[in-house]
């Protein structure tokens, strides 16, 4: 049998669909379109492995919808256009029905391809539901972006992954026939990451590579089977996220050899240049931030320098762009700063503006007070005066806590000097 066990044992129904309850759950986002069967156009987001093209099947299965699926890694505009032409035959125009057209990978479609989408989905001829691992407001042009609702899907939970082997160890018919004992299942569920299908499949490789019927699965089982099983470097495959991880992970800690042998790896597998580069700017901001302004800068010139060259020439690019960050200071400051801020606007809600910092823009609102007492900054010494800009209940809360590099350590001496005491920097 060729289907991978991740394929045949794919669930048919919402009853079969584990996780994603903030989705389909009974309090669930989606559920109100799903009870109504009016599906609007929507694209899912999240990790590889979660469902998402197993939901879009089941949303088309449940609603009675014809479903046509197209992948955006190997189909052009004419494919495009010919699945739309079959939609548009095998319905009505004037039907809740129309068929739902689901695109694997949108965020790998180019521009003119989805240009092609746009029309289809303005009329009502499809229903798009794209999935992609990337976040949509990068690569999905805002028109279509537009007319979509983007859901995000979770990684799965522990007690998800391991329900999920369980299932399959019981309802697989390939692998009902051995008598397998899930001893240890820690292995497995680190191997996959979260991703469902990896899971499965490792799960599938390690049991059928047994000769016996009985087979008794540990950690140090699986990590030995897994290893005598490695393949190469797959850019649609399960590697993918391992390798960009060790890359990202290289970067941070220093080690421009490291960083580089593994965006050796992602090259020669033939990587999408922006997908590295993305990564090398996100990091830049994150993980250096201002202990080393220049990175952000250097990252997005890395950016949009492969955007347009590309292979061959971009991997002397990235790998300029690659070493420079390994080599660099680190601070993730001002990514722990916005993390504690978001934490407290979660936390107290809709804070009002303190008055002195309203826009006035009527008569009444200056009135009311709204802009009186404001501190002018330049029309004080050194272009500064103490003055509150927090809502009153978060006065003196420290977000900002400076690195320690020489950058930064900088930075915390002026603004010590200009607070005083009020904040712990």
């Amino acid at each position: 049998m060729n289907t991978p066990l991740a394929e045949r044992i794919r669930p048919k129904s919402f009853e079969e669909y584990l996780s994603q309850q903030h989705l389909v759950g009974p309090e669930g986002s989606l559920t109100p379109q799903l009870s109504s069967g009016l599906i609007s156009s929507m694209i899912f987001w999240g990790p590889p492995g979660t469902g998402k093209t197993t939901l879009a099947q089941i949303i088309a299965s449940e609603s009675g919808r014809p479903f046509y699926t197209l992948s955006a890694i190997d189909s052009g505009v004419a494919a495009v256009r010919e699945v739309i032409q079959k939609a548009k035959q095998s319905d009505s125009l004037f039907s809740t029905k129309n068929p739902i057209l689901f695109i694997d990978e949108i965020h790998r479609f180019s521009k003119s391809q989805q240009d092609s989408l746009l029309g289809a989905v303005e009329k009502g001829w499809i229903t798009l539901i794209g999935a992609t691992t990337e976040n949509p407001s990068f690569e999905v042009i805002p028109a279509l972006l537009s007319r979509c609702q983007v859901y995000v899907l979770k990684g799965f939970s522990k007690n998800d992954l391991e329900a999920l082997l369980t299932r399959a160890l019981k309802e697989d018919d390939l692998l009902s026939k051995k008598k397998v004992t899930l001893k240890e299942t820690e292995a497995l569920i680190r191997l996959s990451g979260g991703d469902a299908r990896k899971l499965l499949n490792t799960l599938e490789l390690v049991v059928l590579s047994e000769n016996e019927k009985t087979v008794v699965i540990t950690n140090e089982m699986v990590f030995k089977k897994v290893q005598q099983n490695t393949v190469l470097y797959d850019k649609t495959g399960e590697q993918h996220y391992d390798i960009i991880s060790a890359f990202i992970k290289s970067i941070r800690g220093s080690d421009p050899n490291a960083a580089v042998y593994w965006l050796a790896r992602m090259i020669e597998g033939g990587e999408d240049v922006k997908f590295i580069a993305r990564r090398l700017l996100i990091l830049a901001a994150e993980d250096i931030g201002l202990a080393n302004p220049t990175a952000l800068v250097l990252a997005n010139a890395t950016f949009q320098a492969v955007h347009t060259i590309g292979y061959p020439e971009s991997r002397i690019i990235l790998s300029e762009c690659t070493v420079y960050l390994a080599s660099s200071q680190k601070s993730n400051a001002s990514y722990n700063a916005i993390k504690a801020a978001q934490s407290a606007v979660k936390q107290t809600g809709d804070l009002s503006v303190p008055l002195s910092l309203r826009n006035a823009p009527t008569k009444l609102m200056k009135d009311l007070g709204y802009g009186s007492d404001y501190a002018y900054a330049h029309d004080f010494e050194g272009n500064f005066t103490a003055h509150e800009f927090l809502p009153e209940e978060l006065s003196g809360t420290t977000f900002y806590a400076p690195g320690n590099n020489p950058r930064e350590q900088n930075l915390k001496n002026y603004l010590k000097n200009l607070w005083k005491d009020k904040y712990e920097f």
